[in-house]
């Protein structure tokens, strides 16, 4: 069954659906090129309809959410760009300690709102630029914490499937380790998880572990300059930041990409950088870190747009 125009004119009309939109403005490193078309769903209803529209029109469909961990390339993306940023909201019980979250639901917002409602367990999130939805796929963690521990299931759209269908994922389904999980290379779009926290914790301490959590990151990287946080993922026990840092690469700078001065491990844009000037230092960083350590560093960000994606 084909998507009928007149679907399609009301989701342009609203917004939803655009064309020939600069991503620039929806990246944390604020680079990257336009996108052919770009879509903003408000509601999980609306995906199946533009995926459908995507497919009788031949176009590839790349999925972004808050644009953290992400380069697009300077010439931009052909096909549909499906933004979930503003596919958000979340219930929380504070009885059973459930949550369950849309895909744009920021991380930071999250954390807060379990804190607030005594729910151990998301203190980590709160200086984590992303969403929920994108700390499933990637496994995002920081100080200790990782989604892993907290996720029970994922609702996603098959991608595969002849006509998009809605189908939920266990945690043991994602097959999670260190910054991976099986959603990195099944097509699967998420549209929803749900989290299991801790219950009957004391509200203001918790809040104040959470306040401390974002002072410490913000006291120790970046926050002042477009980036896209970690860089790298940290070739255990090593520290990528601490590698980097020991061979004197902070600071180093291609173009308006800059190793940070403040952490190693975060390439900021000084103001004009493009994505070509980040990929090229992070391949310099790399390179450097394989000829003096003969340690390979593994990027935690996607990239989409270039000849070689990852």
């Amino acid at each position: 069954m084909s998507t009928s125009t007149g679907s399609l004119t009301a989701l342009r009309d609203c917004g939803v659906l655009q064309q020939e939109v600069p991503l620039a403005e929806f990246t944390t490193w604020r680079v990257g090129g336009p996108a052919q078309w770009l879509a903003e769903p408000i509601s999980t209803e609306q995906i199946p309809e533009l995926l459908q529209w995507s497919r009788e029109e031949g176009l590839p469909v790349h999925i972004i959410g808050a644009g953290s961990n992400l380069l697009i390339a300077d010439g931009g993306l052909p096909g549909l760009t499906l933004c979930l940023r503003r596919l958000q909201g979340s219930a929380l019980n504070a009885e059973t300690g459930r949550i369950r979250a849309a895909a744009g639901e920021p991380l930071p917002t999250l954390a807060r709102r379990a804190a607030k409602a005594g729910l151990q367990g998301l203190e980590w999130a709160v200086g984590i630029p992303g969403t929920v939805g994108g700390a499933a796929v990637m496994n995002a963690g920081a100080q200790g914490g990782c989604t892993a521990e907290q996720l029970i299931s994922v609702d996603v759209i098959r991608l595969s499937d002849p006509k998009p269908t809605l189908a939920n994922l266990s945690r043991e389904d994602l097959a999670f380790s260190y910054r991976h999980s099986a959603l990195q290379t099944n097509p699967h779009l998420v549209v929803a998880a749900e989290f299991q926290l801790e219950p009957g914790h004391d509200s203001a301490e918790l809040q104040r572990r959470t306040s401390g959590n974002l002072n410490h990151r913000t006291s120790t990287q970046p926050y002042k300059l477009p980036s896209c946080g970690s860089v790298f993922r940290n070739p255990e026990p090593e520290k990528a930041g601490r590698l980097i840092e020991s061979l004197g690469l902070k600071g180093r700078a291609i173009g308006g990409a800059q190793v940070s001065e403040l952490h190693a491990n975060f390439i900021v844009n000084t103001g004009d950088a493009t994505a070509e000037d980040i990929r090229a230092l992070i391949s310099l960083v790399q390179g450097e870190v394989m000829e003096a350590k003969g340690i390979a560093l593994h990027p935690e960000v996607k990239r989409l747009g270039f000849e070689t994606p990852d």
